[in-house]
């Protein structure tokens, strides 16, 4: 394990997301393309939902069943091509080798875009 300075962690944003669209992406077996809600808007002030790839898709044969679930993302990530498909942001999850596994959702009290402090 290898130890990130306090001042590195400070840099990282995590904010709650609603999953508005969830799909496997074709041709793999673990992605899956996730449309997030973080309460962002474009110049026109529309909303501008971010787009996720996640590798969740063994956890998650039906991706309907993430659609209306608030999560964790890191958001302040570069973007990053995988597999085509640009993903901007990281789902918060944890397994284990048992197969256990788990989102990191927060009550339901937190709105989208809720940084974590």
């Amino acid at each position: 394990m290898s130890l990130v300075s306090f001042d590195d962690f400070k840099k990282i944003e995590i904010r709650a997301g609603k999953i508005l669209s969830a799909e496997k992406i074709p041709d793999t077996d673990k992605l899956i393309r996730l449309s997030v809600d973080f309460a962002e808007h474009d110049e026109a002030g529309q909303p501008k939902p971010r787009q996720i790839v996640s590798g969740i898709a063994t956890y998650f044969p039906d991706p309907q069943k993430l659609v209306g679930r608030t999560c964790m993302f890191v958001t302040n990530l570069e973007p990053r091509t995988i597999r085509g498909h640009e993903s901007n942001g990281m789902l918060f999850a944890v397994s284990d080798e048992a197969g256990h596994f788990s989102l990191l959702e927060p009550n339901d009290s937190i709105a989208p875009g809720t940084v974590a402090k």
